[in-house]
């Protein structure tokens, strides 16, 4: 079969076994042991040695993973792909992979509140400065660029402002100025979204979310483009030489995910796996939930404002249309009067669950100033577009009538 040249569904629904099954199963089978047994001695050395690929400790690989693995190569086209337990497993290791004590990293301080701490508290007291800029703004980035800036990290829609950057301008920024541009598309999978074909050199998602197949496993992945010259980041000084294009995956394999010791469950995989073949029917119609709701938000009046990126009314649209197929996730944002009216809201809702997580099969609501961002100052809030009268809305596949009676009945 000609894979290459498939539809998404069908590269993942067709993607072969690394090997055959004894069995001639459908489904990739769960291998749930910790250790594999070799034939020989010289076989294990061979492996250990990293001469002859084999499995020997599930902490470091195990065939369910690596079947998912192969998957997301499958469906990305990526040069390479490792599985991690989380989403920010996947975040932190690829940015521990690439920048040394005394580099820099330019990102933006519209994030996801976990990846901000990250970024703000957390890599500093490793010796890694960070700049926060407005990365829509290049002539910001630039600036904030110097010849220890190592990697450009952004959201192709940021969580919850709904912020879409122009992805090839900033490649081609980070090019000139030999910088790894590195993004999180959790919100835009890629059955809507190729990172290779707008410049991102390396991708990171968090797999818990449409991946899984609806909230059934946690996870996160990170994909390699083969697309930039490693010998200019000093981290991979090491590696470069021997690996060549390959030095970043295999530093980030062999040291940064061994050591760390985020490596993804093989019963997680099987969800990936499974969640991976349905994801194209989830993502249409969660995005038909979401152009519906926008066209109810438009018209009532409770509403003070509202946002998604996926309709004519938002500054982002001709973005989305071409870099995400006009199908820009199932993140919502919309505003009440107060605070006091959003929680009350929320409290009167039947179908709509009140949880934090995006992408469920489940329509979720929150409220982010009061939950995410709770840790963050006031002034941390507003520089990061959290507002107190903000709420967030991640759509599912419910039938969208039902949705919007939820929705009115409970603003009254």
């Amino acid at each position: 079969m000609d894979h290459e040249n498939k539809g998404y569904s069908t590269r993942s629904l067709h993607t072969a076994f690394p090997k055959n099954d004894a069995y001639n199963s459908l489904h990739m089978p769960v291998y749930d042991g910790v250790a594999y047994d070799f034939e020989s001695s010289e076989e294990i050395e061979l492996s250990f040695a990293g001469k002859k690929f084999a499995h020997a400790y599930s902490r470091t690989s195990n065939p369910t993973v690596e079947y998912f693995e192969k998957k997301m190569k499958s469906v990305t086209g990526a040069q390479a792909a490792i599985a991690l337990s989380s989403g920010m497993a996947a975040i932190s290791n690829v940015l521990m992979t690439l920048v040394e004590q005394g580099g820099n990293i330019v990102t933006s301080n519209h994030l996801f509140g976990h990846s901000y701490a990250l970024l703000k508290n957390t890599l500093p007291s490793f010796g890694i400065e960070v700049r926060f800029v407005d990365m829509t703004n290049l002539n910001e980035v630039e600036k904030c660029t110097d010849s220890k800036t190592r990697v450009y990290f952004f959201e192709t829609i940021t969580n919850p402002q709904l912020e879409v950057v122009d992805i090839q301008a900033l490649s081609g920024l980070a090019k000139e100025k030999g910088v790894v541009l590195v993004c999180d598309s959790t919100v835009t999978p890629p059955y809507v979204f190729n990172s290779a074909s707008f410049g991102v050199d390396v991708e990171v998602m968090s797999t818990t979310k449409f991946i899984s197949g609806g909230a059934t496993a946690f996870g996160g992945v990170v994909l390699d483009n083969g697309s930039f010259d490693w010998t200019k980041i000093p981290a991979l000084s090491s590696y470069v030489e021997k690996f060549k294009n390959e030095s970043f995956m295999v530093r980030l394999r062999k040291e940064i995910f061994r050591h760390l010791g985020g490596a993804m469950t093989a019963h997680v995989a099987h969800f990936m796996n499974l969640g991976l073949d349905i994801l194209a029917l989830r993502v249409d119609k969660c995005v038909e939930n979401c152009v519906a709701l926008s066209q109810f938000f438009k018209t009532n009046s409770a509403v003070k404002s509202w946002s998604y990126p996926g309709v004519e009314e938002s500054d982002a649209f001709a973005l989305c249309k071409k870099q995400f197929s006009g199908k820009p996730g199932a993140v919502m944002t919309f505003d009440l009067e107060s605070k006091e009216r959003c929680f009350e809201f929320m409290n009167r809702l039947q179908i709509i669950r009140r949880a934090t997580n995006l992408n469920d099969n489940k329509t979720l609501i929150i409220h982010p100033e009061s939950t995410i961002y709770s840790e963050f100052s006031d002034e941390e809030k507003k520089e990061m577009g959290i507002r107190p009268t903000l709420l967030r809305l991640s759509v599912g596949i419910e039938d969208v009538k039902d949705l919007i009676n939820d929705i009115k009945e409970a603003l009254g």
